[in-house]
């Protein structure tokens, strides 16, 4: 029993539900053009303070949620490394833990906090855990993952490391499936403009 539980959760995971965006950027233009952009949400940082999302206009954003105990979890790494290459380029990538798959990050804002700086030297900004997926969902994620609220697609969290590209507008340009390395030419390509 336990190996069927195992395998289907991999064959969730390998499984793709979210569509790539097929449509012209007219088009996507056109489409969001009467939605607002991120900067109306206020968070929480990973200690408690707020962390306002209008601070980033103008900047090109990667939105993360993270887990501590994942098997994706040492992405940590990568996405450090793509933040300290683009940091000063008009980059940032925050990162959001949550514990809604499989309890993959049980611990508290703190040791979540200590974890990402001892293990993998985290400096870019971490949040506090939120709710990713269901009805409790964060109103951030639910903006990310609804198309009447972003104009762009409705699209689900499909697991830890889910990652979601924030363009200079402050508008969902793409969404990048988990297990894509924050290394990939795809997402430093839409960084550099290319």
């Amino acid at each position: 029993m336990k190996y069927i539980f195992i395998a289907s959760a991999v064959l969730a995971l390998s499984c793709t539900k979210n569509q790539p965006i097929t449509e012209k950027p007219e088009v996507i233009m056109e489409q969001q053009k009467n939605v607002d952009p991120i900067y109306q949400f206020k968070v929480k940082d990973i200690t408690g303070g707020e962390f306002n999302l209008a601070d980033l206009k103008g900047k090109k954003v990667l939105i993360v949620n993270t887990a501590s105990k994942c098997g994706l979890t040492p992405q940590f790494e990568q996405l450090e490394e793509l933040y300290q290459k683009y940091k000063d380029q008009n980059f940032v990538i925050i990162g959001f833990p949550t514990n809604d798959f499989m309890s993959q990050d049980p611990g508290t804002n703190e040791e979540i906090a200590e974890f990402c700086k001892l293990n993998y030297g985290v400096t870019f900004p971490m949040m506090s855990k939120i709710v990713v997926k269901g009805d409790n969902k964060e109103p951030l994620y639910q903006y990310l993952t609804q198309k009447d609220k972003n104009g762009l697609g409705d699209f689900d969290v499909e697991w830890n490391f889910q990652k979601f590209l924030i363009n200079e507008e402050g508008k969902l340009a793409k969404v990048i499936n988990p297990k894509v390395s924050p290394t990939d030419a795809e997402i430093t390509n839409w960084i550099e403009g290319k």
